[in-house]
């Protein structure tokens, strides 16, 4: 058994740099597991700054100082931030509220659909089955409402931190886009000279994180003005806060569009009935889902690492146990870059397969 491991290890852990490559993620994983809470501002501006690089880098490229482009940046980045706190959260705010105003109104609506079923369908449902479900859902709904309640009543630490990350986060996204080759030139210095297998690591990894934030980012932007704009068009209630839903759900591949069809659905159903306006409602939600998938996707991440189905799905559940939202978010970037360590990594050729 001894022999096995100690060939085992020599055959991956030959190489030196190996070993600190080893040792640097299992410190990174660590820290990210017991102070990720503390340092979301922190990693939240890295993400924005690598976002926002790429423009400072075209600008650049067009002739523009780096200073220059800093502040062209950061200044669109800012406009875009405002807009949405002083814009688009009311309106989201707004809808929210009216919704759950209008709960009780679509409750009693979906008694009188669901009560029709058994007229129309007696072989299928009976009248018990139905009264049973819609008693456990208006249970439900009452519970989640009193939830709703509560937590508002419960967040003000929570405001108040958002307004303090609100200050905290443009700084550092600031810092990190002018100061970006100090910041990596000091961590360089706590690295060894010699990092083929780091740069190797890094190349491929680079590639894959740019490619999919960026993206992604693109993507929701796109797939959420179009749902609006849909929406809006064929006259659906709340667009702006349904919008939002499909937007953000592209986040999570799958899962996400199929459990946002459900509000949806239910809101189309509530407010035009079994009609043809709902049929048009979920035939243009359809084209939009198709377009993304079969168009809008295969042109954003054309470059990156393609991953079976049940890995991306796996990487969701298992990043985003770990670090919620924001493991769900880089779920697949992690995926791909665990894979590309597992491309690099040396192995001794001297040593049994």
């Amino acid at each position: 058994m001894l022999k096995i491991i100690r060939s085992w290890f020599e055959k991956y852990f030959s190489d030196e740099e190996a070993v600190i490559v080893f040792l640097l993620l299992a410190i990174s994983t660590f820290l990210l597991l017991t102070l990720g809470a503390l340092i979301t501002p922190v990693l939240a501006s890295i993400v924005i700054a690598y976002i926002l690089q790429g423009l400072v880098v075209k600008l650049q490229r067009m002739g523009v100082g780096h200073i220059y482009a800093v502040l062209t940046v950061f200044a669109v980045f800012l406009g875009l931030t405002l807009a949405t706190v002083l814009v688009l959260l009311p309106l989201v705010a707004t809808q929210v509220s009216s919704l759950f105003k209008e709960l009780p109104h679509m409750l009693s609506n979906a008694q009188s659909l669901i009560k029709l079923l058994p007229e129309r369908y007696p072989e299928l449902i009976s009248e018990e089955a139905v009264a049973s479900v819609y008693s456990q859902v208006t249970n439900e709904v009452t519970s989640f409402t009193q939830w709703v309640l509560s937590f508002s009543l419960s967040s003000i630490p929570a405001v108040i931190a958002i307004m303090i990350y609100a200050v905290l986060v443009p700084i550092m996204v600031f810092f990190f886009l002018k100061d970006k080759e100090q910041l990596l030139a000091s961590l360089s210095s706590f690295l060894p000279a010699e990092r083929r297998l780091m740069k190797e690591i890094w190349r491929e990894s680079n590639l894959q994180f740019a490619n999919y934030i960026r993206g992604k980012v693109l993507e929701i932007v796109i797939v959420g003005v179009a749902t609006y704009l849909a929406f809006v068009w064929v006259g659906l209630e709340y667009s702006v806060l349904l919008a939002i839903l499909v937007g953000l759900s592209v986040v999570i591949p799958y899962i996400g569009a199929a459990v946002v069809t459900i509000p949806v659905a239910l809101i189309g159903l509530f407010q035009f009935g079994w009609g043809s306006e709902f049929i048009w409602l979920m035939v243009i939600y359809g084209v939009i889902q198709g377009v993304d998938g079969n168009v809008l996707v295969p042109l954003l991440f054309s470059e990156v690492v393609n991953l079976h189905p049940v890995i991306i799905i796996t990487s969701v559940l298992l990043f985003g146990g770990f670090w919620g939202i924001w493991g769900v978010f880089f779920a697949i970037p992690l995926a791909t870059l665990i894979k590309a360590i597992f491309a690099a990594w040396p192995r001794s050729a001297g040593s049994p397969a």
